[in-house]
């Protein structure tokens, strides 16, 4: 699809706008409160079970069977979900699944982070995922997380979100002084190391040294019970503070942290729960990690979804090797992925014929990767047709892109990590302006649009 094409908000009349406005109404709560992996999982699950999905886990310790149309989930390590309707069909027939990622570039505080310098208190830091560190200086930040006891006690912590929190940040040289900062490229502007966050300046009295730290530390010891030791058990990120907000003056697009790729999840779980009586099996699964590569025991790249299968066919019709290896072969997969949209800001890095532009509906990426296609997932044609008739058929605006032109760069996806099972897969999605900053920005009809397009491949593929 070209720039010239239609743009979506014209083929909706004013009850049209209005459901696309009320469906970003829900989006939005969900990303003001989910800034973590943890809360995701955390709401997915509030939201599941009010819509009638069971927790696998007592399906297993009460030695139950499931049946045609039950809907369960799987938790694991309250960091990733996965989503399962139950169809009529065989699973060697394959099954219909969306996966997204819902972690997000962010700065995680380190193990050891808590230190004071000139009466200053600060918590250092390791960023996650790919940012561009000069844009997290200066705004306000909340932490959100947990700690967990040697005895196995596990705080929640947020600091920063509600109206009479304080917030915390990340400091910037004043630019009378930043004559040699200037003159430096833009990754070393700030560095890694620099990106520490600064958390109070009040001495406690009676303290000799390191009064400002101790008050810090009596401070988290009086409102969450924990001590400084416990920070080596803890995981806490390092998020915007403040709600998402609808961005323009026409309210068409909502600004956000985390639209990479919560805006995609939450497309996914939205059209899974709307299901009824699908024929295959309907799946949708929410990772961890995926900014980071997908690895470790909550990414893409581990089992926990082979395993899942594997348990909620032996608690249909029998679990056998065979019958899983077919059932994977035989599904077809939405890899539920934001894509770069069109800045006329900055128009060199992109093609205009194969960009993705805000406003014209949902994003097909036959294929990703950087530079040649490396580690890309390069969608079947036979298969990218199946996916245009579906969406035909059910009247979902469609456009087709690249992650920018050829030599400037590209990304990654999950996709490719599926796609080892044969399985059919495509990327798509919603457009997003500044994507990887710490507010993104997408319009109010794509993200319905996909949401339309996810439930359409649920019902059709």
């Amino acid at each position: 699809m070209s720039n010239e094409e239609k743009n979506v908000w014209e083929k909706y009349d004013e009850k049209g706008v209005k459901k696309v406005f009320d469906f970003s109404d829900g989006y939005k709560e969900f990303i003001s409160k989910c800034k973590t992996e943890r809360e995701c999982v955390k709401e997915t699950i509030k939201i599941a079970e009010a819509n009638g999905f069971r927790n696998i886990e007592d399906v297993i310790k009460n030695g139950e069977k499931l049946k045609v149309y039950d809907k369960i989930y799987a938790n694991n390590k309250d960091k990733s979900i996965a989503l399962f309707i139950i169809g009529k069909n065989r699973f060697e027939d394959g099954l219909k699944i969306l996966g997204a990622h819902i972690d997000s570039p962010r700065l995680d505080i380190k193990q050891n982070p808590l230190y004071e310098d000139t009466e200053q208190v600060l918590l250092d830091t390791h960023y996650y995922g790919g940012i561009k560190k000069y844009q997290w200086v200066t705004l306000p930040l909340a932490i959100h997380g947990v700690v967990v006891k040697k005895d196995g006690t596990i705080i929640d912590v947020v600091i920063g979100e509600d109206d009479n929190d304080p917030v915390v940040g990340v400091t910037d040289l004043l630019v009378h002084l930043a004559q040699n900062q200037l003159e430096k490229k833009a990754n070393k502007v700030i560095e890694g190391e620099e990106l520490n966050v600064l958390v109070g300046s009040m001495p406690l009295k009676g303290k000799e040294k390191n009064k400002v730290k101790a008050n810090i530390l009596k401070i988290l010891k009086e409102k969450y019970n924990f001590e400084e030791e416990d920070f080596i058990s803890a995981e806490l990120e390092v998020v915007p503070a403040g709600k998402a907000r609808d961005y323009g003056i026409d309210r068409s697009m909502v600004m956000g942290y985390g639209h990479d790729d919560r805006v995609c999840s939450y497309a996914s779980l939205m059209s899974i729960i709307d299901i009824e009586k699908p024929d295959k099996t309907c799946v949708c699964i929410l990772v961890d990690k995926e900014e980071i590569g997908s690895v470790g025991a909550t990414g893409m790249h581990s089992r926990f979804f082979e395993n899942t299968v594997a348990e909620v066919m032996d608690k249909v019709e029998g679990y056998s090797e065979i019958k899983l290896r077919r059932c994977l072969n035989n599904s077809k997969m939405l890899s539920s992925d934001v894509s770069a949209a069109f800045d006329p800001n900055f128009p060199s890095v992109m093609e205009k014929k194969n960009a993705a532009y805000l406003g014209k509906g949902m994003v097909f990426n036959k294929y990703t990767g950087a530079r040649g296609k490396y580690n890309c997932n390069d969608a079947n044609a036979e298969y990218m047709a199946e996916v245009r008739n579906i969406m035909d058929k059910h009247d979902v605006t469609i456009q087709t892109a690249e992650l920018g032109k050829v030599d400037q760069g590209g990304g990654g996806t999950i996709a490719y990590i599926l796609a080892q099972y044969n399985m059919e897969v495509i990327d798509c999605g919603v457009p997003v302006l500044n994507m990887h900053a710490p507010w993104e920005i997408a319009s109010k009809v794509d993200i319905y649009e996909t949401m339309r397009g996810y439930y359409a491949f649920l019902l059709e593929a």
